[in-house]
């Protein structure tokens, strides 16, 4: 069922999210300085391309410095990538099959937002009771 939905996912605005998030990536990693934004950037364009049977989990020893990362990324990009995420949500929805997704593209928003302190992991390696932030 995560094959089917995440194909689906894919070719109706994976892709496109996906992309927005890899070109930021590579725009952020020209300076030395915002390397860390490109590599988070990398990290969600991953999650936005193939998200069904992942999860996001609270990263362990995050600190002040995520905390401070965040709020730069939501100025810089997160703002930007969550109105992608709204745009192509409204589009998906149009369709009852796209609900779901539209659903799911909503329920990326607090982590594209910020991103900085937290995982992304496969949900078969949580353990049994551990409840992520979300999953899919």
């Amino acid at each position: 069922m995560r094959l089917l939905l995440n194909l689906i996912w894919f070719f109706f605005g994976g892709l496109w999210l996906a992309i927005g998030y890899f070109l930021f990536g590579v725009i952020a990693c020209l300076l030395i300085v915002t390397i860390p934004f490109g590599i988070a950037s990398f990290r969600m364009g991953a999650y936005a391309l193939w998200p069904f049977g992942k999860a996001v989990v609270d990263k362990p020893g995050a600190g002040v410095g995520s905390a401070l990362m965040n709020v730069i990324w939501f100025v810089i990009a997160g703002v930007w990538l969550a109105i992608g995420h709204v745009t192509t949500a409204i589009a998906q929805a149009i369709t009852i099959i796209g609900i779901p997704l539209a659903v799911a593209n909503l329920k990326m928003i607090p982590v594209t937002c910020f991103p900085f302190g937290k995982d992304i992991v496969d949900a078969s390696r949580l353990p049994v009771g551990y409840r992520p932030l979300h999953s899919f």
